[in-house]
């Protein structure tokens, strides 16, 4: 019976690794049947990935941190058959902890019209879990958030993420104008100042405005959301201005969905992409390498944002 009871553990675990690549159910069974002989039915391949959803539901109202330097929040998009099939939101929340580490804090859906009210409840959340304070909430143009994010924490900085902007800057114009543009907003979001970022933009529009006035009404219309992180030293400008924090994690995530191809519910979507948060960095060395990078960073954000850092690490 012992054997027995390893050889279905085994068996639960390769479910769980195959699901949280993104392979159906479907595909799961015929792979266990093709390379370990086992007969294992759909609906037993159900049960066994229905069984991490108290785990999931565990895993998204654990305790957290009193404080992170740097929160994410970013956006899955997931193929859902309610009725027909449709793009859902799945938003991720990433956040980087006093020692360095990433922690995704949690996974909401959505229905693509969020605004202020759902933000303040997902924040609210968030707070009601242990976080006092968030020095930086980084995002991308979603509807609502920023408006919500100091009603919960007062002193947090909402930043607009660049790598973003610069992409959405490349949805208004032509390819071969790319590397040109690039160049042109370079000096803009590497400026020293605000006032020098101005000059800069200012000399952008003289260039490219009459081209692609989108451009122009894109960065105008970020511009509050833009400029916070300019205030900064160059460490804490290198952490606000790239994604790869959460676009290592969400390029796996993304891997997944996209294997799957679309999901029958809401919780099929969300139990996908928890097993997949699950997935990463198995072995730490990750976190590692991660802790390493972020430790001037992290300095700099204490002295910057006067202690509150470190007045939450007693």
């Amino acid at each position: 019976m012992r054997k027995r009871q390893r050889r279905l553990g085994s068996i639960e675990d390769i479910v769980l690794s195959l699901s949280a690549r993104g392979m159906t159910h479907g595909d799961i069974s015929a792979h266990l049947a093709d390379v370990y002989g086992s007969e294992v039915s759909k609906t037993t391949i159900s049960t066994i990935t229905d069984k991490v959803l108290d785990g999931m539901a565990e895993w998204q109202n654990r305790p957290l941190d009193p404080v992170y330097p740097v929160v994410f929040v970013d956006c899955i998009n997931v193929k859902v058959r309610d009725g027909q099939v449709a793009n859902r939101p799945i938003y991720i929340a990433l956040a980087v902890t006093v020692d360095g580490n990433r922690d995704i804090l949690g996974l909401w859906a959505g229905d693509g019209g969020e605004g202020a009210k759902y933000w303040l409840q997902v924040l609210t959340e968030i707070k009601n879990r242990g976080v006092e304070d968030v020095l930086m909430l980084v995002c991308d143009g979603l509807k609502g958030l920023p408006d919500a994010v100091n009603t919960v924490w007062s002193d947090t900085i909402v930043q607009t993420c660049i790598v973003h902007l610069m992409r959405n800057s490349f949805r208004y114009s032509a390819r071969q104008d790319w590397d040109a543009i690039s160049r042109a907003l370079k000096p803009v979001y590497q400026a020293a100042t605000v006032d020098e970022a101005e000059e800069r933009f200012l000399e952008f529009q003289e260039e490219w405005g009459q081209k692609y006035p989108a451009i122009v009404r894109l960065w105008s219309n970020s511009w509050a959301e833009f400029v916070p992180f300019l205030q900064f030293d160059r460490e804490i400008r290198r952490i606000v201005c790239t994604t790869n924090a959460i676009e290592s994690v969400n390029a796996r995530i993304r891997k997944a969905v996209r294997a799957r191809g679309h999901f029958p519910n809401e919780q099929a979507a969300l139990k996908c992409v928890y097993l997949a948060v699950m997935a990463l960095d198995p072995t730490g060395k990750g976190r590692a390498r991660w802790t390493q990078r972020w430790k001037q960073a992290l300095n700099a954000f204490d002295i910057a944002f006067d202690g509150r850092l470190s007045a939450h690490r007693n």
